[in-house]
């Protein structure tokens, strides 16, 4: 079957907030939907893999963060592509805490939703969490994020664990060359799509521009997802 007509679905890009005790945790979501207005009711679909879910389902709250165009893809790839069973995905991002006790981070949120689950849908893979508003605000100004546009503009893939997963794509400049004339080849991040730029290299990483891809350290890992340098391939 030909997949291509459910990318004409429109989808937003947000944070999950949840907590247990100490635990602070955040993910990806791109399927959250007002479901009714009187009561207000939010649905969010959350793969039952992620420890998010797991939180969800022990706790009975969550926040949704708005993300807005001005986050970056290091941003995305924090809270996308990264477990918190592994990292603590709050220790580098400034946040606060809402009404709810869940975090929210204080950069690229636009407003965010306090729900208290009310009810659960099983999707087999996913399970769709109903919850009640229970606070909200405006956080910052900007536009929301579509997932048109992260794929389009920020040019990022979508995991595996995501209701919306389909191969993404991105157009490829053009390819730089080496001092003495041998083109350099851009690679690209099996896992997240981030792309690896000879002519920008990883300055935060400590790799300088004009750095081939074939002469960074074997211990660097992408900047997005944080997986090994053996998880590219050439654009």
């Amino acid at each position: 079957m030909d997949v291509a007509p459910l990318l004409a679905v429109t989808y937003g890009l947000y944070v999950v907030g949840s907590r247990k005790g100490d635990k602070l945790n955040g993910q990806i979501a791109n399927t959250v939907f007002q479901i009714t207005s009187e009561p207000i009711r939010v649905a969010v679909s959350i793969n039952k893999t992620e420890l998010t879910h797991e939180i969800i389902s022990e706790t009975g709250k969550c926040c949704i963060g708005i993300l807005g165009q001005d986050a970056d893809m290091p941003f995305i790839g924090n809270f996308g592509f990264r477990s918190g069973r592994d990292i603590d995905k709050y220790a580098r991002i400034p946040h606060i805490l809402t009404p709810s006790g869940c975090p929210l981070p204080e950069e690229h949120i636009l407003a965010y939703i306090d729900l208290k689950v009310t009810g659960t849908v099983d999707v087999h893979t996913h399970t769709v969490f109903i919850g009640e508003v229970t606070d909200c605000g405006i956080t910052g100004e900007g536009t929301p994020m579509s997932y048109s546009y992260y794929r389009e503009v920020l040019c990022g893939k979508t995991p595996p664990t995501a209701p919306s997963h389909l191969a993404a794509s991105c157009d490829v400049e053009s390819t730089p060359e080496r001092k003495e004339g041998t083109p350099m080849k851009k690679y690209v991040c099996n896992i997240c799509g981030y792309v690896y730029d000879p002519a920008v290299g990883d300055p935060d990483g400590g790799i300088e521009p004009g750095t081939a891809f074939e002469d960074i350290p074997d211990d660097w890992v992408c900047p997005v997802c944080g997986v090994s340098k053996d998880q590219f391939s050439p654009e």
